[in-house]
């Protein structure tokens, strides 16, 4: 049987930069970061006290959702709730008029409710055991963001999340891709969600030495491929698309901002949390990305690299980079990492970027690599610097890659009939 055809026609997402696709935009085009000192809690006790944080937030906003409902959700649950209410908006979808078991919801976080997790630990220390909210559970589990989403409108198609770390958002696209593929549904909710910017979130990850600590200069912090970086910084936010078979979409004469063609998913059987220098599961899923969608390498135009600023990260990535396009990765290639301005949303970041590849192929301008003076050893390939670019884009990669050794790699390509 022949691979049914699936098309993005709904974005929606909640970032450092902005709270809907239209003004993080905006914002990504000019140049603008989201990065900033931590307001949420007093970051002063930790060496880095920078991040990206998700500005003037309150709870879901949306007749959708009932408030005490709202109340009732993790912060991270909350994000995915609202990225996904704009993504059915922006997709012109009236559930009412759908097949509700062919509607699938799948939403991936790496860690979860980290906060809820926080705030009943502390609640059990200072007032003991019997104190614990019985929402504890249905807040802090993984699983939430998914089965809220699916509540609001009703939806029985397949429903679960995927937690592979920072590749999480881009195995949940994929895996919702693939099921739609094959007929087990024919319009999906899709992306990630993740809100680990709390206490014992920016403190493990110090712990792990991997945070940047230019604390006077939040800006400038995050340099992907820059020989002065010193670190990724920890975000927080939600991307969430609505992808759809094509006939589906065009039936009820859908916008399409672009066709999903291709899904890379490999694994570097290699450490924890440091990337294979070799890069072999990475060149695997860029590879496999590429053949699903029955490309050449030089047929790609965009990569929105993984891009974290990390000198392993960033260094792999580019080692893979090259393995994978060969001479093309010099000749044409553009590649540039949109959380310079974001931050590293974790298990957030592939949903938010697959919607920066949209936006990229439906407006022709290519979003720039922040703070990349000084290009490290070995970091030579166009990183489109500081400057957002014009450009044609047909086909883009996004490039997920997580700890635990977690690969995922999506492709899009601007849709012509």
């Amino acid at each position: 049987m022949a691979k049914r055809r699936v098309v993005l026609t709904g974005l929606g997402t909640v970032n450092p930069l902005a709270n809907n696709v239209g003004q993080f935009w905006a914002d990504l085009l000019a140049c603008k970061s989201g990065i900033r000192r931590i307001a949420r809690f007093d970051p002063a006790p930790f060496a880095s006290q920078i991040g990206g944080e998700v500005q003037n937030w309150k709870s879901v906003s949306s007749d959708l959702v009932d408030p005490r409902e709202a109340r009732r959700m993790d912060r991270f649950a909350q994000f995915a709730v609202q990225a996904a209410i704009e993504a059915v908006a922006d997709s012109g979808l009236d559930f009412t008029a759908e097949q509700l078991d062919k509607c699938a919801v799948i939403v991936g976080s790496g860690i979860g409710g980290l906060q809820e997790l926080e705030d009943q630990h502390k609640r059990m220390l200072e007032k003991g055991p019997g104190r614990i909210s019985p929402l504890t559970v249905p807040k802090l589990m993984g699983n939430a963001a998914s089965g809220n989403i699916s509540i609001i409108w009703g939806l029985r198609g397949p429903n679960f999340s995927v937690c592979t770390a920072c590749a999480s958002a881009g195995n949940s696209i994929g895996e919702a891709f693939r099921i739609i593929q094959r007929g087990g549904t024919d319009i999906a909710l899709t992306g990630g969600s993740e809100a680990a910017l709390t206490p014992i979130g920016l403190a493990s990850f110090c712990a792990l030495k991997g945070l940047s600590t230019r604390n006077d200069e939040p800006e400038r912090a995050s340099r992907p491929f820059d020989k002065d970086r010193d670190g990724f910084l920890l975000g927080e936010g939600a991307g969430v698309v609505v992808i759809e078979e094509l006939s589906h979409a065009l039936a009820r004469d859908a916008k399409i901002y672009a066709e999903l063609i291709g899904y890379g998913s490999s694994a570097d059987g290699y450490h924890i949390t440091a990337p294979d220098p070799e890069a072999k599961g990475a060149i695997q899923a860029m590879t496999q990305a590429l053949e699903d969608g029955e490309v050449n390498p030089e047929d790609i135009d965009y990569v929105n690299m993984h891009g974290t600023s990390t000198v392993l990260g960033d260094k792999a990535e580019n080692f893979a980079l090259k393995k994978a396009f060969g001479q093309h990765a010099y000749n044409g290639l553009l590649a540039s990492s949109t959380k310079s301005s974001t931050g590293h949303m974790l298990g957030a970041s592939g949903g938010v970027e697959l919607i920066a590849c949209a936006k990229t192929i439906e407006d022709g301008v290519v979003p720039a690599t922040l703070n990349l003076e000084n290009p490290d050893d070995g970091c030579d390939l166009d990183y489109v610097p500081n400057t957002p670019r014009e450009a044609t884009i047909k086909v883009a990669l996004s490039n997920s890659f997580g700890f635990g050794g977690h690969n995922a790699c999506l492709l899009i390509r601007k849709f012509e009939g």
